[in-house]
């Protein structure tokens, strides 16, 4: 830990004279609320229960079109990127606590499983669709986002969906990014600690999932675990970026034995299976007791596995029937790997039930880095809230707030200015021999994996932060 390496994040990327003038020319001047008309999917009712908050960001997002990540990424073909510094263009306006915020942006589906009383039912809501929904907003999401500082935290309180989180940066090498929610009528918690790996593959980056997650039903007395798929960000190098999620998910259900099996299937050479999602319940005998499909990128759905079985013989034998037809193209050889064209949405079964579906993103999505309204608002100041903040919440992060305004050159040297300030401090630490020690979270044993994982300790909402360190 006496290594500086664990300050990888300290410079930009980019040379001293390097500037990104011209970056806040084109800016939003106001941020607007969309009325409940305008958020509908089909309903009456506003998307995920957000109401008057921030939809979009003060100034679109800085092209990336004139800037190449081959000279930085080309020795390291794969190796772990944790320590391998992006420019500040290929960032997002967000901490990656902000990111891991976001999967409570269906926190509704918890809301739902708690109201209900069939352990099938509630296994499929809490959760395949809400394990699903969590990384759905990963979809056109390119963009990095912030290492936390060590010591970074990042809280926020949802009275309208019934939970409050808080998330602390609890290492810094390796990083690792500790949370938890609960409910404020206390029906749930939702708690985990997430250090992914990432490693450069030639034409894309691949994040590998580290970390178990838990949901803790206490209404019922349920407790599930699982980790998070693997991502792909292809055509780092040339092409249009664009991302797959793949790799089996397995959710244990610790009360009951059940357990929900979820094969996020990678896109194949013809892209026939690009972002499905197919899977089941089984009981702790291994018994089936429902099929789940769809797409993380769209909806889920849930059916009888007598059903589904019997769809999926008769499709298999359709398609038997069309295998003297051409094939589509695929790779044409070039150095991009394309994205296959999406030409179907997800064929629902007769029979089936609707567990979930994505939230619309808003028109200018992809002018503000494809977040969705729930991210919009994760970095807003709202009037009085600096009072009440911990002074290490991201929100007060000034090279995110640079960015997030527009002004990449502020970014990029505050940015600059406050690795350098952590690598002094870690510095100063080492000379007093002195280790860091995390305010909200301690290291401890998961007490329904036995593994190794960042546990809340309490107090943080008792809003005592005299002793929190100046990391900005």
């Amino acid at each position: 830990m006496n290594n500086d390496d664990e300050f990888y994040d300290a410079v930009t990327g980019l040379d001293s004279d390097e500037s990104y003038e011209g970056a806040s020319e084109a800016s939003f001047k106001d941020a607007g609320v969309y009325d409940d008309a305008q958020r509908s999917n089909g309903s009456t009712s506003p998307e995920n229960g957000i109401r008057k908050r921030r939809t979009t960001l003060p100034a679109p997002m800085f092209s990336r079109n004139n800037f190449s990540v081959w000279g930085i990424l080309k020795k390291c073909i794969g190796l772990e990127l944790s320590k391998i510094t992006m420019p500040i263009v290929f960032n997002e306006p967000l901490s990656f606590l902000q990111r891991i915020t976001e999967y409570m942006e269906h926190t509704y589906l918890i809301n739902k499983a708690c109201s209900l009383s069939d352990s099938i039912e509630l296994h499929a809501y809490a959760v395949a669709a809400f394990a699903v929904s969590a990384v759905a907003s990963q979809w056109d999401r390119t963009g990095k986002p912030f290492n936390p500082l060590l010591g970074e935290t990042y809280e926020l309180t949802r009275e309208d969906q019934g939970y409050r989180l808080i998330s602390e940066q609890v290492s810094h090498h390796p990083p690792v990014s500790a949370f938890h929610a609960e409910s404020l009528v206390g029906d749930f918690v939702f708690h985990g600690s997430i250090y992914p790996k990432l490693k450069f593959w030639g034409k894309s980056v691949e994040a590998e999932p580290k970390g178990t997650i838990t949901l803790e039903l206490l209404k019922h007395g349920e407790v599930y675990t699982w980790t998070n798929p693997f991502c792909c960000v292809h055509n780092v190098i040339l092409g249009k970026l664009w991302i797959e999620q793949y790799g089996t998910v397995e959710i244990l259900n610790h009360s009951t034995g059940d357990k929900c099996v979820l094969n996020f299937k990678p896109c194949g050479m013809f892209g026939k299976e690009l972002h499905r999602v197919e899977g089941y319940i089984q009981d702790k005998s291994k018994k089936k007791l429902c099929v789940i499909y769809g797409k993380w990128t769209e909806c889920m759905w849930s059916m009888d596995p007598q059903t589904y079985e019997s769809n999926k013989k008769a499709e298999k034998k359709a398609d038997s029937k069309k295998q003297k037809s051409p094939e589509p193209e695929g790779v044409d050889g070039d150095d991009a790997d394309n994205m296959p064209e999406v030409l179907e949405t997800v064929a629902v079964i007769p029979g089936s039930t609707l567990l979930w579906r994505i939230s619309s993103r808003p028109q200018h999505s992809a002018k503000m880095y494809n977040f969705t309204n729930f991210a919009m608002s994760l970095n807003e100041l709202e009037p009085g809230m600096q009072a009440t903040l911990a002074p290490t919440d991201c929100r007060l992060r000034p090279d995110i707030r640079a960015m997030e305004n527009g002004d990449m050159d502020q970014a990029s040297r505050e940015k600059e200015r406050l690795e350098e300030k952590q690598r002094s401090a870690r510095k100063d630490r080492s000379k007093v021999e002195e280790e860091w020690s995390t305010r909200w979270f301690q290291s401890g044993t998961n007490p329904y994996t036995s593994s190794q994982d960042w546990l809340y300790t309490g107090g943080y909402f008792d809003r005592k932060y005299s002793d929190l360190p100046d990391i900005y």
